[in-house]
């Protein structure tokens, strides 16, 4: 492992993923541990506003229902061709083997469309981080791409104050490359291209990722989500009240064998529109619970 610091020649700590610049890490890009970072500004605002902006767009064109518009919403997700720059993920499972972007962003849209519509339409579905949890096929790998992309331009920004306050990325043998590449633009709010300087590690472009920002497992996973909060949710509407006064609730491990809540991702489209027919709020429940339990200190191991 050669990570940046070694590479370089830079003393650590670092402000940074200190990553192996060699190969892929198995870190992956997290929007909501990007949202709760809150630092360091102004990247950690700018990358939850394109965030936030990019879904706002897509979400609108799934509730205007104009075929041109349906065509816009589809093309905003066809942007995602896996990037390499940031060392993170795995390059196997990352969107070139899902397919490509354009597959990938057909995967979401037709599932926007599709099985979550009524999550979108009654507003349940409302920051890029959720989909992991009801998109068939949209895991930490591909999250991380989709992220990655979207909030690239805030990423470009970073690595070029880093440039500013480490010379040592264009010291000595170093060198520094002039690239181009696709950014959300977060006032237009389309897709644009900018030109940003990047540091050369292993004769390719390398974006540097702030501390906090990656993830060794989504904070809001599928699986976490179904395990932690759905299930939860299932026991507590069919808790039986004994004569002693006491509520038996159902094991979780056997409600995971019922049928009607498999598969994971169904379940739980199903029971947060029924928990909503309720006035209870899952996705808001459960992102209370993952942020009460985020700890001090990176996937990495690092200080955040």
């Amino acid at each position: 492992m050669l990570r940046i610091s070694t590479y370089y020649g830079i003393p650590d700590p670092v402000p940074f993923l200190d990553v192996d610049v060699t190969g892929d890490n198995l870190l992956f890009l997290d929007p909501h541990a990007i949202r709760i970072s809150g630092d360091p500004e102004p990247y950690a605002q700018m990358a939850a506003t394109d965030m936030d902006t990019f879904f706002s767009e897509v979400t609108r064109c799934i509730l205007d229902g104009g075929e041109d518009t349906h065509r816009h919403g589809l093309d905003l997700l066809q942007h995602f061709h896996e990037p390499s720059e940031t060392c993170l993920g795995m390059t196997r499972t990352g969107t070139h083997g899902h397919g490509g972007a354009d597959q990938v962003g057909t995967l979401i849209w037709d599932t926007l469309l599709g099985n979550v519509e009524a999550l979108v339409r009654i507003g349940a579905l409302r920051h890029l981080e959720e989909l992991p949890m009801f998109v068939e096929g949209i895991d930490r790998d591909i999250t991380s791409d989709i992220t990655t992309r979207i909030v690239f331009d805030p990423l470009m920004q970073f690595t070029a104050a880093m440039l500013d306050i480490y010379p040592q990325f264009a010291a000595g043998p170093h060198r520094t490359e002039s690239v181009e590449r696709p950014v959300w633009d977060r006032h237009a709010m389309r897709w644009t291209t900018a030109r940003g300087q990047l540091p050369v590690a292993n004769d390719r472009p390398l974006l540097l990722v702030p501390k906090g920002w990656a993830r060794r497992n989504l904070l809001m996973s599928a699986r976490r989500y179904y395990e932690t909060t759905v299930l939860s949710y299932v026991q507590f509407t069919q808790a039986v009240l004994t004569s002693d006064g006491k509520w038996l609730k159902t094991p979780k491990d056997v409600l995971q064998r019922r049928a009607e809540l498999k598969p994971v991702r169904q379940a739980n489209v199903a029971k947060t529109l029924h928990a909503f027919d309720d006035e209870q709020d899952l996705i808001a429940a459960f992102e209370r619970f993952v942020d009460e339990r985020v700890d001090d200190t990176t996937e990495d191991g690092t200080a955040a």
